[in-house]
């Protein structure tokens, strides 16, 4: 919204600077940061109020675990939600039809999280929640109409094409069947981040290091001068989600003020599919799907660990690990949960960097 300061302000330069996206970015982060500082509280002490017992925690889980969670108020994403929604409509150009498509998986997938942690919190039941498969047919939807908006919107030749890092050109037509790649990617990214979030700030973290990754690819990838330089794909207009992930950023770092442990608030499935729908669909918009396999590689690693886990129950009746997800796993072998969050965190930032290499190793 503030981006059109920049257009009436030709002459004045205390406002040409609303034209710079690096400017808007900042402003979102410092935005959203506040909203959440500001209403943050309120939001805890009328969840607590409503909500009662608070969250159900997993009765297999660690005994230690099930004592230091029980009685702390779930849904703690709408308090992202909000700041994240509230500082990218302030600071981004709402023309943007990228914006919209990204905000658009982003409520949907945060609406989905949201009546699932209703059910949870209302039958006081922690595996009592939405229909798995409604709850995934639900968000299939909503990638697909994101994914044919972003094909009916991007350029040839990338429209409908898979694109590889590290390797300059080469790409892979899949036509319409980019539709349902792009709406996997979504939905993957949204039920990963989910996983992941177990423990007190163990997904938000590396959620934010994988917003700022992609906040600079966003940023590079709708830059010609930048995209021709590195050799990488130019996507037209995609350059305004830097502002989305600013926005991402600093509501999420509002949130980990009151998720630092002990939690005061957990962010529940709200926030968890809202925030991994939205790099699932960023990534789907500049064209860099891998990359985010790559820079979200913690979530992959908490998602194949359930995979793993069912598959071998099933099929042997054994468990390879002593609980899924994996960070349940080191909870069992005695790690305690400050060395389970950070280690996982510096495993983010690391795979962050790998997925920057990226950029310039073609």
């Amino acid at each position: 919204m503030l981006q059109f300061l920049g257009q009436i302000g030709d002459g004045l330069g205390a406002f040409n600077v609303f034209r710079y996206i690096t400017f808007r970015t900042g402003g979102a982060i410092l935005t959203a940061l506040f909203f959440v500082f500001l209403f943050g509280p309120w939001m805890i002490r009328s969840l607590r109020t409503r909500q009662g017992k608070g969250q159900p925690i997993r009765e297999d889980g660690p005994q230690g675990h099930i004592v230091a969670k029980a009685g702390t108020p779930t849904m703690g994403g709408l308090m992202i939600l909000s700041g994240a929604v509230v500082s990218t409509l302030l600071w981004a150009n709402l023309t943007n039809v990228y914006v919209w498509v990204v905000l658009f998986v982003t409520i949907g997938f945060g609406a989905i999280g949201f009546y699932d942690d209703f059910l949870k919190v209302s039958r006081n039941k922690n595996y009592n929640g939405f229909s798995g498969r409604v709850r995934l047919g639900l968000e299939a939807l909503i990638g697909i109409i994101a994914c044919v908006v972003f094909m009916l919107n991007t350029e040839q030749p990338f429209s409908t094409s898979l694109l590889f890092p590290f390797i300059k050109d080469l790409a892979l037509n899949l036509g319409w069947l980019f539709v349902p790649f792009g709406a996997f990617v979504i939905v993957a990214a949204g039920n990963s981040v989910n996983l992941t979030d177990g423990l007190d700030g163990l997904a938000i973290v590396p959620v934010m290091i994988a917003a700022a990754v992609f906040g600079l690819i966003a940023y590079l990838v709708g830059n010609q001068t930048f995209s021709d330089y590195l050799l990488i794909n130019f996507v037209p207009g995609t350059g305004e989600l830097s502002v989305v992930c600013g926005a991402l950023i600093g509501a999420g770092l509002g949130f980990l003020w009151f998720n630092a442990p002990p939690a005061q608030i957990f962010m529940g499935d709200t926030g968890s599919l809202a925030l991994g729908g939205a790099l699932g669909s960023i990534a789907v918009a500049t064209k860099h799907e891998i990359v985010l396999a790559i820079t979200g590689g913690l979530f992959v690693l908490e998602t194949v660990s359930v995979i793993v886990q069912v598959a071998s129950f099933k099929l042997t009746g054994k468990r390879v690990f002593k609980m899924a997800p994996i960070h349940h796993h080191f909870e069992h072998l005695g790690w305690t949960e400050s060395q389970i969050v950070i280690r996982f965190w510096i495993i983010a930032f690391v795979l962050a960097l790998i997925g920057l290499s990226t950029l310039k190793l073609r």
